[in-house]
């Protein structure tokens, strides 16, 4: 054998000479290209990546030295880059870190890719005693070294991928820079940057984002059938990046909508990351109602025939209150129901505090104006068992109540003055004492909060006479 390059070959027609099934095949294939150092992948193996993009003839074409650009070298950056220097292993910036230096932005995070493939590396790091972290990254090409105990780096080895199912891929390791950004989703992450300065850029991503141009690398129905979360990071980096709400390249949507139905096979908790950043981003209700277009809805937990006139009456009402506001709040207004908000924290995995609060609007947001209309009723709302002030606050924030939003903000909730013990000096206890605690609680809001500790004890007898001492009518009115 010759390595990877007869990888295709062998899949097609030495293994079903040999009789393997598609299980051992596929142990086969992923323990070689984890393991097997970096050649040039056959013709067949490249043609897996679509159609060829629309390619630099010299991706070395710019220099820069920007602010942002100087910003990164850290003692700790130009050790590690020293080292591969020393082992002879290229070693760039990859991905949204050029894409930020490039937007004039002091980059956040700094992903390397190097020629290196992890087991150099290790050997690499292994002699010249550096700390390695994050074993678990290693399976995807990538070690984290620590230098001098101050600064860790992610550095991922060059690699294209030879099997994918939409969520997962198994990769083979290359040497070649053009294959390696041929992977990537959009061509603005596809660029690289030297440590000289040097932009290396294959398939016009410096031009893309100089016109703010959000588009796949290549074929985007194969970049998409490759990972389906590609889906939504399209719609997260056009609110990054592009200067108009609706400017979306059509064959673009139209591969998103022919594999809308991919993202059923995403995890729930992947996809609300990835909304969260859209709802509050640039354009992100455009983006949404986009979204919706594309037939997006049914698979990620939002109903197939959404709110949309209440969400709409939403945007407005939000753009009265200061941001950011939270990702669910946006959300809440697609819903019609307490049973939507349930269903999309069954697809989503919510958080429970996420899950309360799109439950409680959706219950409370038709009483707005009719059974709550002043500051004391929301107050009251404030006191009741298992509802947050912040519910409230949201509540009156969804509802465009700006002026009452402002006056519950700056209310300084007074102490309660009675507690639970006096309540059971009186032979209260569990259910019933809750209730009778619920009551005085609005008699105390009632009274302007002047009701002290003796005046409440003294109401107790006529708040019994309203409380059934049945277990089962007590549970029945909860």
């Amino acid at each position: 054998m010759n390595g990877p390059c007869c990888l295709a070959k062998l899949s097609t027609r030495a293994f079903p000479s040999l009789a393997l099934n598609l299980r051992q095949r596929s142990r086969w294939m992923k323990t070689m290209a984890v393991h097997m150092s970096p050649r040039e992948p056959s013709p067949e193996l490249i043609a897996q990546l679509g159609k060829p993009p629309r390619m630099r003839t010299n991706p070395a074409f710019k220099k820069v030295q920007t602010p942002e650009f100087q910003s990164i070298f850290t003692p700790e950056l130009k050790e590690l880059v020293a080292l591969f220097d020393k082992y002879d292993y290229e070693l760039r910036i990859a991905g949204g870190a050029v894409r930020d230096i490039l937007m004039s932005i002091p980059p956040k995070d700094i992903d390397l890719a190097t020629t290196a493939t992890p087991e150099q590396m290790k050997e690499m790091f292994e002699k010249e005693e550096v700390r390695m972290i994050n074993a678990n990254g290693e399976k995807h090409g990538t070690i984290t070294p620590r230098i001098n105990d101050k600064e860790n780096f992610e550095v991922t080895t060059l690699r294209i991928d030879i099997r994918t199912d939409g969520r997962h891929a198994e990769v083979m390791y290359t040497t070649d820079w053009q294959l390696d950004a041929n992977r990537r989703d959009l061509t603005i992450n596809s660029m690289f940057l030297g440590f000289d300065g040097t932009v290396y850029d294959y398939f016009y991503g410096y031009d893309d984002l100089q016109e703010r141009r959000v588009v796949f690398v290549g074929d985007a129905d194969v970049r998409i059938k490759e990972d389906f979360l590609r889906i939504l990071r399209y719609f997260r980096f056009y609110g990054r990046i592009a200067h108009e709400e609706n400017n979306h390249d059509e064959a673009t949507l139209a591969a998103i909508k022919e594999n809308a139905g991919g993202l059923a096979r995403i995890s729930g908790e992947r996809i609300w990351t990835e909304l969260q950043k859209i709802v509050v981003g640039n354009y992100g209700p455009a983006l949404l109602l986009e979204m919706h277009r594309c037939h997006l809805f049914e698979h990620i937990g939002l109903p197939v025939e959404p709110n949309l006139e209440e969400f709409e009456r939403l945007c407005a009402a939000l753009e009265h209150f200061e941001k950011p506001h939270y990702p669910i709040l946006y959300m809440t207004g697609m819903l019609h129901s307490a049973e939507d908000a349930m269903a999309m924290h069954k697809r989503l995995k919510l958080s429970a505090y996420e899950r309360d609060l799109a439950r409680f609007i959706t219950q409370e947001r038709e009483k707005v104006g009719t059974e709550y209309t002043t500051l004391r009723d929301y107050q009251k709302l404030c006191l009741q068992k298992y509802i947050q002030r912040d519910y409230v606050e949201q509540l009156l924030k969804y509802s465009d109540k700006q002026e009452l939003y402002n006056q519950l903000k700056s209310w300084v909730k007074p102490n309660f003055p009675i507690r639970g013990n006096a309540l059971a000096e009186h032979g209260l206890k569990g259910i019933r004492l809750g209730l009778v605690m619920d009551e005085l609680k609005l008699l105390w809001a009632d009274s302007d909060f002047q009701l002290s500790h003796d005046d409440l004890v003294k109401k107790i007898p006529d708040v019994l006479e309203k409380i059934p001492s049945s277990p089962s009518k007590v549970k029945s009115m909860k």
